[in-house]
Parts: C-alpha cells; structure tokens; sequence
C-alpha cells in the first residue's frame, strides 16, 4: 500500500514549453495562410487592373484615331484600319507583363516603314496622332513597370544642363511676345516691320526680345538689316512645345 501511495506518475515538466511550440506553429501557418491569401487577392487585383487597362487602351485607340485623323481623306478608313491592328498589337504587351527595350525599338521601326509607304499632303498629321497614342501606352506600360526607358535614355537625362536649358531655352522662350514671335516665324521669315505689325512692340521695345532670341540661337537675321528667320534649334523646340501641349490636353 505505502508502494502504491508513493507511485505518482512523474510532472511533465516540458508541457508548457511543447504548448509554446504549438502556439508558435500555429501562429505561424496562419501568417503563411494570410500571407498566401494576400499574395493570391493582389495577383487577382493586379490581373484585373490590366485586364481594365487592356480594355482602355483599346478604347483609347479607337478615339483617339476617330478624332485625330485627317476627315475627310480617300484613305483614311484603310488608314485607320492598319493604325489600329499597329496600335492593337502593341497594347498586348501589357497583358505579358514585361517588354523589352528590343520589342519597342522593332515597333517604333515598324511605325517608321508604313510612313515611308505613304506620300499623301496629310499623312503627317495621322502619323503624329498614331505616335503620341503609341507614347501614351508606353507610358501606361512604364507605370505598370511592364517597361521601361534603358540605362542610355536614362543616363541622357541625368545628363541634361539645368542651368544652360533653364538660361538659353526656358528663361528666352517664358516670354509671351518672344513666344508669338517665334511662331509667327515657323512658316516663313519676318521683316522688322512685318513682326511689329503682328506683335504691336516698337522699336527698341521689338529689338529687344529679337536680340533676346538671336543671343540664344532661336532665330537668326538673314543679313545686317535683314529679315529674321527661326534657326533648326527654334523650330525644334516648338515641335517640343506642340507635342508638350498636345500631352496635356488629351
């Protein structure tokens, strides 16, 4: 009996330590459960989001064509029908969830032979509307990080001159009158008189900002009291401004 009353079975002195273990196994499977979770509703919301902007773009395509497009042109639906297929093709890339730099560049070759093909008085106008739409994907597919400019693009603006593009482009051209001048001169050139006219400055007022311009290499004058014509920089850099424009408008 005194055998009996002293045979206790031995404390278990590790269950709190195993109920820790399990605790901790548990907590753990159910990050993993969440985690999983988590990982599988952003794939959906992801997938579902291209799938919108897929949807967009097409769209995009077919309003920005409709409205951009010279009307009425003997070509425009076959135009319009090849723009399309173009712009189509490219807008799938962003269901394929990377592009390369190599893929953009055959594509922006592609654009460059079907212009070659065509000789019409207003192809450029069509051409220009199918490359900024062609800009807006690459764009779209740049905020998805599906693409993005190569190390050159980027080692090309890191390069940019603050202090000479703000001095010998953005400071002559905040000028509201320097800015009509310039414009007024992309067609043809202008005498003195001719840009007085049109601006309403005189004299030195006019000379003025003419000089401003010459001095940053935007227009040039023909001979000593000659007419004023804008230079290759001028004209650029007013493309520049147009296409600037027309980016924040649509």
């Amino acid at each position: 009996m005194e055998g009996g009353k002293n045979s206790k079975e031995p404390t278990n002195y590790n269950t709190p330590a195993k109920l820790e273990a399990i605790h901790r196994d548990i907590k753990r499977l159910m990050e993993k459960t969440n985690r999983e979770y988590l990982d599988l509703m952003v794939a959906n919301l992801k997938k579902d989001f291209i799938n919108s902007m897929a949807t967009y773009l097409s769209d995009d395509i077919e309003k920005g064509l409709e409205q951009g497009m010279v009307d009425p042109c003997p070509m425009r639906d076959t135009c319009k029908s090849v723009f399309t297929a173009y712009l189509e093709d490219n807008s799938k890339n962003i269901r394929k969830g990377k592009v390369s730099e190599e893929t953009i560049t055959q594509k922006r070759e592609e654009l460059n032979q079907i212009r070659k093909k065509v000789s019409g008085d207003n192809c450029d106008t069509c051409f220009q509307e199918v490359n900024y739409l062609f800009e807006k994907q690459l764009n779209l597919l740049d905020s998805l990080q599906i693409y993005s400019y190569n190390d050159e693009t980027k080692a090309e603006i890191s390069l940019i001159d603050e202090e000479k593009i703000v001095k010998t482009v953005l400071e002559p051209l905040s000028n509201r009158h320097r800015m009509q001048i310039l414009k007024y001169m992309a067609s043809e050139t202008r005498s003195f008189s001719t840009l007085s006219e049109f601006t309403g400055l005189r004299g030195g007022n006019l000379l003025f900002h003419l000089q401003k311009l010459m001095e940053n290499d935007l227009i040039m004058q023909r001979h000593e009291r000659g007419d004023y014509m804008i230079t290759k920089k001028g004209f650029n850099f007013l493309l520049l401004l147009a296409k600037f424009q027309k980016c924040g408008e649509k």
